[in-house]
Protein backbone atom coordinates (compact mmCIF):
# COMPACT_ATOMS: atom_id res chain seq x y z
CA UNK A 1 0.00 0.00 0.00
CA UNK A 2 1.24 3.70 -1.06
CA UNK A 3 0.50 6.24 1.11
CA UNK A 4 0.79 10.45 0.12
CA UNK A 5 2.18 12.38 2.74
CA UNK A 6 0.96 16.15 2.62
CA UNK A 7 2.83 18.83 2.64
CA UNK A 8 0.86 20.83 5.38
CA UNK A 9 -0.77 19.80 8.96
CA UNK A 10 -4.02 18.68 8.51
CA UNK A 11 -6.10 19.06 11.83
CA UNK A 12 -7.59 15.84 12.23
CA UNK A 13 -11.95 16.64 12.51
CA UNK A 14 -14.21 13.96 14.67
CA UNK A 15 -15.38 12.76 11.68
CA UNK A 16 -11.25 11.80 10.44
CA UNK A 17 -11.00 10.22 13.35
CA UNK A 18 -14.36 8.38 12.87
CA UNK A 19 -13.30 7.13 9.69
CA UNK A 20 -10.21 5.83 10.75
CA UNK A 21 -11.84 3.88 13.60
CA UNK A 22 -13.90 2.62 11.06
CA UNK A 23 -11.16 1.36 8.86
CA UNK A 24 -9.64 -0.11 11.51
CA UNK A 25 -12.69 -2.14 12.31
CA UNK A 26 -13.80 -3.21 8.75
CA UNK A 27 -9.62 -4.56 8.87
CA UNK A 28 -9.85 -6.58 12.09
CA UNK A 29 -13.36 -7.84 10.76
CA UNK A 30 -11.85 -8.87 7.16
CA UNK A 31 -8.86 -10.41 9.02
CA UNK A 32 -8.55 -14.05 10.12
CA UNK A 33 -11.80 -16.50 8.90
CA UNK A 34 -14.92 -15.20 11.09
CA UNK A 35 -16.62 -16.79 8.32
CA UNK A 36 -15.50 -20.37 9.56
CA UNK A 37 -15.67 -19.62 13.58
CA UNK A 38 -19.32 -18.74 12.95
CA UNK A 39 -20.05 -21.67 11.16
CA UNK A 40 -17.84 -23.70 13.07
CA UNK A 41 -19.26 -22.38 16.59
CA UNK A 42 -22.44 -20.30 16.97
CA UNK A 43 -24.45 -20.70 13.51
CA UNK A 44 -27.18 -22.05 15.81
CA UNK A 45 -27.67 -18.48 17.55
CA UNK A 46 -28.99 -16.67 14.41
CA UNK A 47 -32.26 -19.13 14.33
CA UNK A 48 -32.81 -18.36 18.42
CA UNK A 49 -32.72 -14.84 17.49
CA UNK A 50 -35.02 -14.96 14.43
CA UNK A 51 -37.43 -17.39 16.17
CA UNK A 52 -37.24 -15.20 19.64
CA UNK A 53 -38.32 -11.76 17.58
CA UNK A 54 -41.37 -13.83 15.21
CA UNK A 55 -40.28 -13.43 11.83
CA UNK A 56 -42.14 -14.55 9.27
CA UNK A 57 -43.27 -14.68 5.69
CA UNK A 58 -43.09 -11.26 4.09
CA UNK A 59 -41.81 -9.74 7.08
CA UNK A 60 -38.77 -7.14 5.67
CA UNK A 61 -36.27 -7.47 8.28
CA UNK A 62 -32.54 -5.91 8.31
CA UNK A 63 -29.34 -7.89 10.04
CA UNK A 64 -27.33 -5.45 11.69
CA UNK A 65 -23.55 -6.31 11.68
CA UNK A 66 -24.55 -9.59 9.74
CA UNK A 67 -21.17 -11.00 9.48
CA UNK A 68 -21.61 -14.08 6.96
CA UNK A 69 -25.51 -14.35 7.63
CA UNK A 70 -25.71 -16.72 10.34
CA UNK A 71 -29.40 -14.93 11.38
CA UNK A 72 -30.07 -13.74 7.96
CA UNK A 73 -30.11 -16.69 6.18
CA UNK A 74 -32.73 -18.21 9.05
CA UNK A 75 -34.94 -15.11 8.59
CA UNK A 76 -34.88 -15.43 4.81
CA UNK A 77 -35.56 -18.85 5.65
CA UNK A 78 -38.46 -18.10 7.14
CA UNK A 79 -39.73 -15.82 4.33
CA UNK A 80 -38.82 -12.76 5.39
CA UNK A 81 -37.13 -10.31 2.84
CA UNK A 82 -33.76 -10.00 4.32
CA UNK A 83 -31.12 -6.94 4.16
CA UNK A 84 -27.90 -7.89 5.67
CA UNK A 85 -25.50 -4.95 6.15
CA UNK A 86 -21.80 -5.17 7.80
CA UNK A 87 -18.97 -2.83 8.44
CA UNK A 88 -17.21 -5.49 6.47
CA UNK A 89 -18.10 -6.28 2.95
CA UNK A 90 -15.19 -9.31 2.80
CA UNK A 91 -17.50 -11.21 5.14
CA UNK A 92 -20.35 -11.44 2.31
CA UNK A 93 -18.95 -13.77 -0.02
CA UNK A 94 -19.41 -16.91 2.14
CA UNK A 95 -22.87 -15.48 3.50
CA UNK A 96 -23.51 -15.28 -0.76
CA UNK A 97 -22.47 -18.87 -0.82
CA UNK A 98 -24.59 -20.50 1.87
CA UNK A 99 -27.60 -18.21 1.14
CA UNK A 100 -27.47 -19.88 -1.65
CA UNK A 101 -27.01 -23.42 -0.77
CA UNK A 102 -29.95 -23.07 1.52
CA UNK A 103 -32.04 -21.80 -1.51
CA UNK A 104 -32.94 -18.01 0.28
CA UNK A 105 -32.38 -14.65 -1.34
CA UNK A 106 -30.53 -12.24 0.76
CA UNK A 107 -29.75 -8.40 0.04
CA UNK A 108 -26.07 -7.82 1.04
CA UNK A 109 -25.42 -4.53 1.99
CA UNK A 110 -21.77 -2.70 3.38
CA UNK A 111 -22.99 -0.43 5.81
CA UNK A 112 -21.76 1.17 9.44
CA UNK A 113 -24.62 0.12 12.31
CA UNK A 114 -23.83 3.89 13.65
CA UNK A 115 -24.62 5.51 10.13
CA UNK A 116 -26.98 3.40 8.55
CA UNK A 117 -28.28 3.53 4.83
CA UNK A 118 -32.07 3.35 5.19
CA UNK A 119 -34.93 5.11 5.54
CA UNK A 120 -37.05 6.20 8.63
CA UNK A 121 -39.10 3.04 9.31
CA UNK A 122 -37.78 1.06 6.53
CA UNK A 123 -38.43 -2.36 8.14
CA UNK A 124 -40.60 -4.63 10.17
CA UNK A 125 -37.74 -5.95 12.58
CA UNK A 126 -34.44 -5.10 12.94
CA UNK A 127 -32.01 -7.58 14.27
CA UNK A 128 -28.63 -8.13 15.40
CA UNK A 129 -25.96 -11.56 16.71
CA UNK A 130 -23.00 -10.57 18.37
CA UNK A 131 -22.74 -8.16 15.85
CA UNK A 132 -24.01 -4.54 16.73
CA UNK A 133 -22.46 -4.96 20.32
CA UNK A 134 -19.26 -4.35 18.43
CA UNK A 135 -19.82 -0.47 16.75
CA UNK A 136 -18.02 1.08 19.26
CA UNK A 137 -20.78 4.12 19.54
CA UNK A 138 -23.52 2.46 21.33
CA UNK A 139 -25.81 5.29 21.75
CA UNK A 140 -25.51 6.38 18.23
CA UNK A 141 -25.84 2.53 16.90
CA UNK A 142 -28.78 1.87 19.45
CA UNK A 143 -30.58 5.65 17.48
CA UNK A 144 -29.79 3.82 14.17
CA UNK A 145 -31.26 0.71 14.85
CA UNK A 146 -34.69 2.33 16.30
CA UNK A 147 -34.71 4.92 13.41
CA UNK A 148 -35.08 2.32 10.56
CA UNK A 149 -37.62 -0.16 12.37
CA UNK A 150 -41.44 1.33 12.31
CA UNK A 151 -43.78 1.94 14.83
CA UNK A 152 -45.11 -2.00 16.54
CA UNK A 153 -41.26 -3.26 14.15
CA UNK A 154 -40.21 -5.95 16.63
CA UNK A 155 -36.04 -5.77 17.59
CA UNK A 156 -34.22 -8.69 18.91
CA UNK A 157 -30.06 -8.81 19.93
CA UNK A 158 -27.81 -11.12 20.97
CA UNK A 159 -24.78 -9.98 22.48
CA UNK A 160 -22.18 -11.51 24.90
CA UNK A 161 -22.13 -11.00 28.60
CA UNK A 162 -19.84 -9.10 30.34
CA UNK A 163 -19.38 -11.71 32.44
CA UNK A 164 -19.93 -15.02 30.69
CA UNK A 165 -16.51 -16.55 28.67
CA UNK A 166 -16.40 -14.02 26.17
CA UNK A 167 -16.72 -11.02 27.80
CA UNK A 168 -13.84 -12.31 30.15
CA UNK A 169 -12.00 -13.25 27.48
CA UNK A 170 -11.87 -9.54 26.49
CA UNK A 171 -10.67 -8.80 29.97
CA UNK A 172 -7.83 -11.54 29.05
CA UNK A 173 -6.61 -9.73 26.52
CA UNK A 174 -7.19 -6.10 27.27
CA UNK A 175 -3.56 -4.96 29.12
CA UNK A 176 -2.45 -6.08 25.71
CA UNK A 177 -5.13 -3.61 23.21
CA UNK A 178 -5.21 -0.25 22.75
CA UNK A 179 -7.70 1.78 24.88
CA UNK A 180 -10.39 2.16 23.45
CA UNK A 181 -11.16 5.39 21.53
CA UNK A 182 -12.88 8.45 23.05
CA UNK A 183 -15.80 8.09 23.42
CA UNK A 184 -16.63 4.43 22.69
CA UNK A 185 -18.42 1.57 25.05
CA UNK A 186 -16.88 -1.76 25.63
CA UNK A 187 -18.45 -4.60 23.24
CA UNK A 188 -19.59 -6.57 26.34
CA UNK A 189 -21.82 -4.02 27.51
CA UNK A 190 -24.23 -4.46 25.05
CA UNK A 191 -24.62 -8.26 27.33
CA UNK A 192 -25.57 -6.04 30.83
CA UNK A 193 -29.56 -5.51 31.16
CA UNK A 194 -29.51 -2.58 32.39
CA UNK A 195 -27.20 -1.09 29.70
CA UNK A 196 -29.41 -1.92 27.24
CA UNK A 197 -32.37 -0.62 28.99
CA UNK A 198 -30.98 2.43 29.09
CA UNK A 199 -29.65 2.56 25.78
CA UNK A 200 -33.40 1.85 24.53
CA UNK A 201 -33.94 4.62 26.93
CA UNK A 202 -32.05 7.24 25.34
CA UNK A 203 -30.48 10.32 26.56
CA UNK A 204 -33.63 11.61 28.05
CA UNK A 205 -35.60 8.96 29.06
CA UNK A 206 -38.80 11.06 29.21
CA UNK A 207 -40.53 9.10 26.20
CA UNK A 208 -40.56 5.58 25.86
CA UNK A 209 -38.46 4.21 22.70
CA UNK A 210 -39.62 0.86 23.17
CA UNK A 211 -41.88 -1.36 24.96
CA UNK A 212 -42.41 -4.90 25.92
CA UNK A 213 -38.60 -5.56 26.48
CA UNK A 214 -37.67 -8.94 27.66
CA UNK A 215 -33.98 -9.90 28.82
CA UNK A 216 -33.07 -13.64 28.80
CA UNK A 217 -29.51 -15.01 29.42
CA UNK A 218 -28.52 -18.78 27.98
CA UNK A 219 -25.61 -20.29 26.83
CA UNK A 220 -24.47 -22.08 24.02
CA UNK A 221 -22.00 -25.08 24.21
CA UNK A 222 -18.76 -25.13 22.67
CA UNK A 223 -17.36 -28.81 22.56
CA UNK A 224 -14.94 -28.46 19.93
CA UNK A 225 -12.18 -27.62 22.05
CA UNK A 226 -9.93 -30.68 24.11
CA UNK A 227 -7.94 -28.19 25.67
CA UNK A 228 -7.59 -24.14 26.31
CA UNK A 229 -4.44 -24.04 24.20
CA UNK A 230 -6.72 -25.28 21.25
CA UNK A 231 -9.32 -22.61 21.96
CA UNK A 232 -6.31 -19.76 21.73
CA UNK A 233 -4.64 -20.90 18.63
CA UNK A 234 -8.35 -21.32 16.99
CA UNK A 235 -8.45 -17.99 18.14
CA UNK A 236 -5.45 -16.34 17.11
CA UNK A 237 -6.03 -17.71 13.60
CA UNK A 238 -9.72 -17.18 13.08
CA UNK A 239 -11.48 -14.05 15.01
CA UNK A 240 -10.71 -10.53 14.18
CA UNK A 241 -10.08 -9.42 17.80
CA UNK A 242 -7.72 -11.48 18.78
CA UNK A 243 -5.80 -11.38 15.89
CA UNK A 244 -5.71 -7.73 16.29
CA UNK A 245 -4.05 -7.95 19.53
CA UNK A 246 -1.60 -10.01 18.66
CA UNK A 247 -0.28 -8.10 15.61
CA UNK A 248 -0.15 -5.12 18.31
CA UNK A 249 2.16 -7.07 20.51
CA UNK A 250 4.03 -9.00 18.13
CA UNK A 251 7.47 -7.42 18.71
CA UNK A 252 7.02 -8.41 22.44
CA UNK A 253 8.13 -11.99 22.79
CA UNK A 254 7.30 -11.74 26.30
CA UNK A 255 3.74 -9.47 26.06
CA UNK A 256 2.94 -12.60 23.25
CA UNK A 257 4.25 -15.28 25.58
CA UNK A 258 2.17 -14.16 28.48
CA UNK A 259 -0.96 -13.43 26.43
CA UNK A 260 -0.49 -16.79 25.17
CA UNK A 261 -0.85 -18.47 28.95
CA UNK A 262 -3.38 -15.76 29.70
CA UNK A 263 -5.62 -17.37 26.59
CA UNK A 264 -5.13 -21.07 27.09
CA UNK A 265 -5.52 -20.60 31.13
CA UNK A 266 -8.78 -18.87 30.08
CA UNK A 267 -10.02 -22.02 28.03
CA UNK A 268 -8.78 -24.58 30.53
CA UNK A 269 -10.47 -22.88 33.38
CA UNK A 270 -14.14 -23.07 31.49
CA UNK A 271 -13.17 -26.42 30.58
CA UNK A 272 -12.62 -27.68 33.94
CA UNK A 273 -16.00 -25.86 35.03
CA UNK A 274 -18.31 -27.89 32.66
CA UNK A 275 -19.40 -31.26 33.58
CA UNK A 276 -19.32 -32.73 30.09
CA UNK A 277 -15.98 -31.18 29.42
CA UNK A 278 -17.78 -28.54 26.93
CA UNK A 279 -17.45 -24.33 27.31
CA UNK A 280 -20.53 -22.83 27.69
CA UNK A 281 -20.62 -19.04 26.66
CA UNK A 282 -23.26 -17.20 28.32
CA UNK A 283 -25.37 -14.21 25.84
CA UNK A 284 -27.70 -12.09 26.76
CA UNK A 285 -31.07 -12.41 24.14
CA UNK A 286 -32.84 -8.63 24.39
CA UNK A 287 -36.56 -8.92 22.23
CA UNK A 288 -38.75 -5.64 22.14
CA UNK A 289 -41.25 -3.84 20.36
CA UNK A 290 -40.69 -0.19 18.98
CA UNK A 291 -42.97 2.50 20.55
Amino acid sequence: MTSTTPTTATPITATDADRELKAKHRSMWASGDYPTLASDLIWSLGPRVVAATGVHEGDRVLDIAAGSGNASIPAAEAGAEVVASDLAPELFTVGRRKAAEAGVEVEWREADAEDLPFEDAAFDTAISTVGIMFAPHHEAATDELLRVVHPGGRIGILSWTPEGFIGRMFGVMKPYAPPLPEGATPAPRWGDEAHVRSLFAGESGEQARVTDVVAVKDTVEIDRFASGAEFRDYFKTNYGPTIAVYNRIAGDPEAVRALDEALAAHGDEELRAGATGAMHWEYLLVTATRC
